[in-house]
């Protein structure tokens, strides 16, 4: 009270703050009058009280869901390369050229809003990105397409592929690599094993090491929550040395030691330790194009942070309670969070301002599971409770709520390349594939139907067909990656 007196001038108020947006200023716009100028004068300007009701009302912020347009440079070099595959390698009778299949992905991109390179500065393109890009051309004509029951074909079945065995409960996170050739768990006793899944020798630049199908990265003090390799895709058919690598050369962890750290792949050991949350580091995820990364904790914070950058490149701040999920726009202009018991609201952040465009609430249960679709118009995000709520991003509304795993949480989301299935795991044991197809008028729409769930499937809504991992798990579309 000494030091208030002594430095402060105290002006005392009969109730809080208001303004246009408080409960008390709707009611009265409901009513037809007016809020009192000396109302919306009253608190302190600039003050932030957590979730507010203008956060929730303003969910009209203008988008940019697009794909982000390829390098001019890029694009040029990628076509060129594409013409001579080609030319030795013509198409067969009624499949599309590369060329054309690339002027097509380039034409989407074209007609679609979507960020400017100006917005989300990137380091320049490399002969490592020219490869990465004809690959994906390739794999996006290529690959096998599941089509939604809407569409009129169920999904494939697929096998069980690798179990996990001997774990002792220790095992917190699971990542596997986007070529299909590595995964990396984190543990409770702070280490990191990267494994790969065809029992092949991993390299390493580090001379006289060992050969071995495994590694084990330590540094971390405390139980590791979140591992994420770098952006990644399988190697092209009948390379030789001078072709430049496009496997995963970097991973990202986060841990309870309040750090996240990089590793190299290549050197198997850690080049850089993150600093700034005041707390453990729940989740971490690389962006679409890598270097970037975003990162949420026990602090309440989301913070993005650049490769080249020791320190966060952007804090976003919102939640009530502790951030523990978050997922990236696949044009990497948005990010998105979700909080734990308390607040239960899932928010979009622009990466470019880090101001919250929009909030989504409506989960009775904390969030456990966050993913957007390929094509940047859906978020799915599923609670404790079971339940995956379908949202339309441009809106800023809800699509379905989609029913059907037990209660114990759902803790895993993925969408088909198509954006048209979505497949959750939960703790009920069951893995469940989804029509969320979504029809231009939504109130006829089928969306959120479970066509499939693992070990039950309906011979007479799924098609008995196995799909290999190489090519169920093709990427799409043109993303410049480091």
């Amino acid at each position: 009270m000494y030091l208030l007196s002594t430095y402060c001038e105290i002006k005392t108020t009969q109730r809080g703050p208001v303004d246009q947006y408080s409960f008390e200023a709707i009611i009265k716009q409901a009513r037809g009058n007016a809020a009192d100028e000396v109302d919306l004068q009253e608190g302190i300007p600039g003050a932030f009280e957590g979730v507010s009701n203008k956060d929730i009302m303003d969910n009209n912020a203008i988008l940019k869901l697009g794909p982000m347009a390829m390098e001019s440079d890029l694009a040029q070099d990628v076509r060129a390369q594409l013409e001579e595959e080609d030319t030795r390698n013509p198409p067969e009778l009624g499949q599309n050229s590369l060329v054309e299949e690339f002027d097509m992905t380039i034409k989407r991109e074209d007609s679609l809003d979507g960020p400017s390179r100006n917005d989300i500065p990137l380091p320049p393109s490399r002969a490592h990105d020219v490869t990465m890009e004809v690959q994906k051309v390739r794999e996006h004509r290529d690959r096998f397409k599941i089509e939604s029951r809407t569409g009129g074909v169920g999904p494939a079945v697929s096998v069980c592929m690798f179990t996990f065995h001997n774990s002792l409960d220790a095992i917190t996170c699971i990542e596997f690599s986007d070529d299909n050739n590595l995964v990396a768990v984190g543990t409770e006793e702070s280490y990191i094993r990267v494994w790969n899944l065809h029992g092949d020798p991993i390299p390493s630049i580090t001379p006289n090491s060992t050969p071995s199908s495994s590694r084990r990265l330590i540094g971390h003090s405390a139980s590791v929550y979140s591992v994420s390799f770098s952006p990644s895709i399988e190697s092209p058919e009948g390379t030789d040395e001078n072709t430049p690598s496009t496997a995963p050369k970097l991973l990202l962890s986060s841990s309870s030691d309040k750090t996240i750290r990089l590793w190299s792949l290549e050197a198997w050991t850690c080049l850089v330790v993150y600093k700034g949350h005041e707390g453990p580091v729940w989740n971490v995820r690389w962006g679409p194009f890598g270097h970037y990364f975003v990162s949420c904790g026990w602090d309440k914070t989301v913070r993005v942070w650049g490769q080249d950058h020791i320190s966060y490149l952007r804090m976003m701040v919102g939640h009530d309670s502790n951030v523990s999920q978050i997922a990236w726009h696949p044009n990497g202009a948005y990010v998105f969070s979700a909080s734990d018991q308390v607040d239960k609201t899932v928010r979009m952040w622009s990466f470019t301002t880090g101001e919250c465009v929009r909030v989504f609430s409506g989960h009775s249960e904390f969030v456990s599971a966050l993913e957007c679709s390929p094509n940047g118009k859906i978020l799915a995000s599923a609670d404790g409770g079971g339940s995956i709520i379908l949202w339309d991003l441009a809106k800023g509304t809800q699509i379905k709520r989609c029913r059907g795993h037990g209660k114990g949480g759902i803790w895993s989301l993925s969408f088909s390349v198509e954006s048209t299935v979505l497949v959750s795991g939960g703790a009920d044991g069951t893995v469940r594939l989804w029509d969320i197809e979504v029809p231009a008028d939504h109130s006829k729409s089928s969306e959120g139907e479970v066509i499939g769930t693992g070990g039950q499937a309906d011979a007479s809504r799924i098609t008995n067909t196995t799909v290999s991992a190489q090519t169920a798990t093709a990427g799409v579309g043109a993303k410049k990656k480091v």
